[in-house]
């Protein structure tokens, strides 16, 4: 059964070189990384946000305000970059959309998820980047961040050229 969920923020992570670090780690050094994102994601997230799924290397994220999504992922970046540091390379990129996805039984699908998909894929490794509607969202609403303009990127799969923001802490 399909339905339409309340609208929110579709995030995604992705592990850079993950098929590198697993051919060169092992399977279980492969493993032990996803558990970290996982856990650093689950102890990361705001109330009423949750992990949808783990996809491979990634995981599809959904948060209900947009504020606290661009906060919580903010923290995420930065508690990825900091465990990096301690042990093994934890090089994670984020991408986020605000939108109405269409809800699948507790799954997440639609156009709204796979602009969010697209968006984590054009992201570097410790980048987030959200879209025009949850910079649009948050702009003024939170101190202590700066939105860099990447200009309309062309995305695979999506139609038209699409307002991409780099979100960082300023100071």
């Amino acid at each position: 059964m399909t339905t339409a969920p309340d609208s929110g923020v579709v995030a995604f992570t992705d592990i850079v070189g993950f098929t590198q670090f697993t051919a060169e780690q092992g399977d279980e050094a492969a493993l032990a990384l996803l558990d970290r994102q996982d856990r650093i994601a689950r102890e990361t997230l705001p109330s009423g946000a949750r992990v949808v799924k783990m996809l491979g290397d990634g995981l599809l994220l959904w948060l209900p305000e947009p504020v606290t999504a661009l906060e919580a992922g903010l923290v995420l970046s930065q508690r990825f970059e900091d465990e990096a540091a301690i042990e093994v390379p934890l090089w994670v990129r984020i991408g986020m959309h605000w939108g109405c996805p269409t809800r699948r039984g507790h799954d997440l699908v639609g156009h709204d998820v796979n602009l969010a998909s697209r968006i984590a894929d054009v992201a570097g490794p410790g980048e987030l980047l959200v879209s025009e509607a949850v910079r649009a969202l948050v702009d003024g609403r939170i101190s202590g961040v700066r939105f860099e303009e990447l200009g309309p990127v062309v995305m695979k799969g999506i139609p038209s050229p699409t307002p991409l923001f780099r979100a960082t802490r300023t100071g």
